[in-house]
């Protein structure tokens, strides 16, 4: 049954160690206040946004493959075209076997 199971990729987590907590806390209820206050321009998009799918648009075979969308496996259309084949046969003929 190995056609049919397609493994994914285990997604990256990577936690840090050593982090302050309260100091990043502290940190962005001041940068907020500024904010507010008109100190800071308006806050831009975080760094993951920017870079999710940044490296999927410069590849070309990612690229490619992400435009054509759905896609069918050959297995798939092989299992698929036999099965069409023996259904057209019980049709023509009136029985299953060969």
């Amino acid at each position: 049954m190995g056609y049919f199971n397609t493994r994914e990729p285990r997604r990256f987590n990577h936690k840090y160690i050593f982090v302050d907590e309260r100091k990043e806390k502290l940190d962005k209820i001041v940068e907020n206040a500024k904010r507010d206050l008109g100190l800071l321009p308006p806050e831009e998009t975080s760094y993951e946004e920017r870079i999710r799918g940044a490296f999927a648009k410069d590849t070309r075979h990612l690229k490619s493959h992400k435009e054509e969308g759905l896609r069918f496996s050959t297995k798939t259309l092989v299992v698929a075209l036999i099965i069409m084949l023996f259904i057209l046969h019980y049709l023509i003929t009136g029985s299953w076997s060969i």
